[in-house]
């Protein structure tokens, strides 16, 4: 346990914790890896991302077990919620009410990952910044793509031997191996690929804009309302009824990143992929050259 924390609460009655999650950040795979284990974890009834330990920790532990409440006994349980990543007190929160948790972190380019975000913020109306824009402040964007700091965070609560640092790259490259790599962590058997849908597939990319800034920010904000409500039913059927993909979708496709700023950003992010390299033995390289072959983009989230 991390020094100075309370023992474990105890959780409410016939309530099991959580055995693992996957932190983000956003759009470095979580989406594809969430599929991939659905089936062969005990995952949240009806979502994909509770929040809790970012946004609704005032609601308490039993609202926060209240998700897992179907689990099946025979089956790790956890959760993947990207927000985690560089959330202020997350790591805190989370070590001190699951302090035997394993921490799954994906990490991708981070400039291509900050731009992928940027897509997302576009879409979702958060933002009518332009790219450049965005870039110049500290934003979740911008905060989600400083690896090391935010690692190091991490280990500090668990320990680097709890901490899980796979890479959007291998995804790319041998996605059997970076899913095998995960269900070894979390302790299930390894998840064949072979036939399944997920190979070389796009999962959550956003290449356009939404018709209306405005109805994209409402829109959301409906959503994030009955997500706090856990009425994913409401959810679901306001998707089957096209409402989400005429008020995201629409707008006009978005353009390859300026190459100037991606020479700017990767200057920025240099000493950061420096010091993760460090950190996690592995040579990076790729993520300080502009113009440096990466992947194709098989998973966004």
């Amino acid at each position: 346990m991390t020094p100075g924390l309370a023992a474990n609460p105890k959780p409410a009655a016939g309530m099991r914790l959580p055995d693992f999650i996957a932190i983000g950040p956003p759009r470095t795979g979580t989406t594809w890896l969430y599929r991939a284990l659905g089936g062969h974890v005990g995952l949240p009834r009806d979502t994909k991302e509770t929040d809790f330990f970012s946004t609704y920790y005032a609601k308490g532990m039993e609202w926060y077990l209240d998700f897992f409440r179907d689990c099946a006994l025979e089956l790790p349980m956890g959760e993947l919620s990207p927000n985690y990543f560089a959330a202020p007190e997350a790591p805190e929160r989370i070590a001190r009410h699951l302090p035997h948790c394993r921490i799954v972190c994906t990490l991708r380019d981070p400039v291509d990952r900050m731009y992928s975000f940027y897509r997302l913020m576009r879409h979702n109306g958060w933002t009518r910044a332009t790219m450049e824009e965005l870039a110049e402040s500290a934003t979740p964007a911008t905060e989600g793509s400083r690896y090391a700091h935010y690692l190091a965070r991490w280990r500090a609560h668990f320990g680097a031997e709890r901490v899980l640092v796979v890479l959007y790259d291998d995804l790319e490259r041998a996605p059997q191996d970076f899913l095998d790599t995960i269900c070894g962590f979390i302790g299930i058997a390894p998840i064949a690929l072979a036939g399944s849908p997920l190979l070389g597939k796009r999962v959550n990319s956003v290449t356009r804009g939404p018709r209306s800034a405005l109805l994209a920010e409402r829109a959301w904000r409906l959503r994030r309302w009955l997500e706090s409500r856990k009425a994913g039913a409401a959810i679901a059927m306001l998707r089957k009824a096209g409402v989400w993909r005429f008020s995201f979708r629409g707008g006009g496709e978005f353009g390859p990143l300026d190459p100037a700023l991606d020479r700017r950003l990767r200057e920025r992010f240099r000493p950061e992929v420096e010091a993760l390299e460090k950190m996690i033995g592995c040579d990076l390289s790729q993520w300080k050259n502009p113009g440096a072959v990466r992947g194709a983009g098989r998973s966004e989230t």
